[in-house]
Formats: C-alpha cells, sequence, structure tokens
C-alpha cells in the first residue's frame, strides 16, 4: 500500500521544486533586468526591461567568476549585461572592443585599431568637446587599467587613447556617450564580470505621463522588440 502524502507536504514540494527550477533559470539560462538610468539611450530607455541571455557566453561558475560552456566570446556591438568591478551593481553597457584591440577616441569618434566605426546607435548630447587629458603623459594605458581615470570626467570623455585592451577583457561604452560612466573611465571589463548578451525587451514602463493615465505608460511599440 502507497501512503499518500499530505496536501500540506505535496505543497511545500511543489514549492521547493518551482524555487529550485527558478534558481536555475535565472542563475545559468535567463534573468530579467530593468534599465534606471538613460546611458544606453536611444538604444535601451529608462524604464525598458529585458531578458538576458545568461548562457550566451559560458555559464558563468558563482564565486570563480569562470565561464563554461561558451557559444562564443563577446564581440564588437553586442550589448552585455556585466556586474561593475568596483560596485555590487549590475551595468549594461555595449562592447566596442576585445582583449588586443586598440582603442582611441578623437573629438567623440571612437577608432579600433585606427579605423573609424560606423556607429548608428551612438548618441550625443552635449555640444561641447573636451581636449584631450594630457596630463598622464607615458603612463596613460597604466593609468587606464588601474581604473585612476575615474574622476577625470570631461578630460577623457571626447578624446581619449589609444589603449589597448587587454587579454580576456573587453571595452565597453553606453550608447549615450556624454552621459555613460564606461570604460573610458573605470578601464576595461574583464569576461569574469560578464553576466549575459541582452537579447530582447519584454516589458516598458514610461514615467513620465500622470499615473491617472496608466494606459500611455506602457511604451506598447517596444514589447518584444529585440536587442541590437
Amino acid at each position: 500500500m502507497v501512503k499518500k502524502k499530505s496536501k500540506l507536504r505535496k505543497w511545500i514540494e511543489d514549492i521547493v521544486f518551482v524555487a529550485v527550477c527558478v534558481l536555475v533559470i535565472r542563475t545559468f539560462i535567463v534573468q530579467a533586468y530593468r534599465i534606471p538610468s538613460g546611458s544606453m539611450e536611444p538604444t535601451l530607455l529608462i524604464g525598458d526591461h529585458l531578458f538576458a541571455c545568461k548562457f550566451f557566453y559560458g555559464i558563468r561558475i558563482p564565486i570563480t567568476g569562470k565561464h563554461v560552456i561558451r557559444l562564443r566570446k563577446p564581440r564588437p556591438g553586442d550589448i552585455i549585461i556585466f556586474r561593475f568591478p568596483y560596485e555590487r551593481k549590475d551595468f549594461v553597457k555595449r562592447c566596442i572592443g576585445v582583449g588586443g584591440n586598440i582603442v582611441e577616441i578623437r573629438n567623440k569618434n571612437v577608432y579600433v585599431n585606427g579605423v573609424l566605426l560606423n556607429e548608428p546607435y551612438a548618441h550625443f548630447s552635449d555640444l561641447r568637446t573636451y581636449s584631450k587629458l594630457e596630463s598622464i603623459g607615458s603612463n596613460y594605458q597604466d593609468a587606464w587599467e588601474r581604473g585612476e581615470l575615474r574622476t577625470a570626467g570631461g578630460l577623457v570623455r571626447d578624446n581619449f587613447g589609444p589603449v589597448r585592451v587587454p587579454p580576456n577583457s573587453i571595452f565597453v561604452m553606453g550608447d549615450n556617450r556624454d552621459y555613460s560612466f564606461d570604460s573610458r573611465f573605470w578601464g576595461p571589463l574583464n569576461d569574469k564580470y560578464i553576466l549575459g548578451k541582452a537579447i530582447v525587451l519584454y516589458f516598458s514602463w514610461n514615467r513620465e505621463p500622470p499615473l491617472y493615465k496608466i494606459w500611455e505608460k506602457v511604451r506598447w511599440t517596444r514589447i518584444g522588440k529585440l536587442i541590437k
């Protein structure tokens, strides 16, 4: 005779099973993120909610940060979710260069290995162009890799480098070039911080209209939009 499980026990087992499935999916397959800032405008807007594929660049092993079962490595143009190296925050930026690439910015124009990038996604909202920071001199590469340009502000925003991206690292920038805290300031992004590739918008919420106009707050045309 098979003893029937109590309703409470069955309910607990179902809850545990669902929780484990959600944890596995969230850790290794896909995770939802919300865009809190305008650093990726107009590609990603404040209030956009997206799904990121977490196994695209390899399943990230917790604590070690190593990736296994990698589909492919990050490529220039990819929009990437990553853990910010200096704080426990998740960022989203676009990959501009990979390990070995030489990145330089001249008057807001980005060059990789001496070739001007075609960037239809780049957005500029500040008419000012800051001159290059010359005081660092020959130690520019080292200072950049150590993150010492984090407080340089506009002095590296519009004229930067050239620097060589270290192995197993990438150079990332926000599409909203004049208002993005990215690799120009805090240095190269090591692969161990990469969490996944942004793939699709599943919801978008506009905070501007009054709450009583709730039908206008949802950006219906953005739902289901592929991210590229």
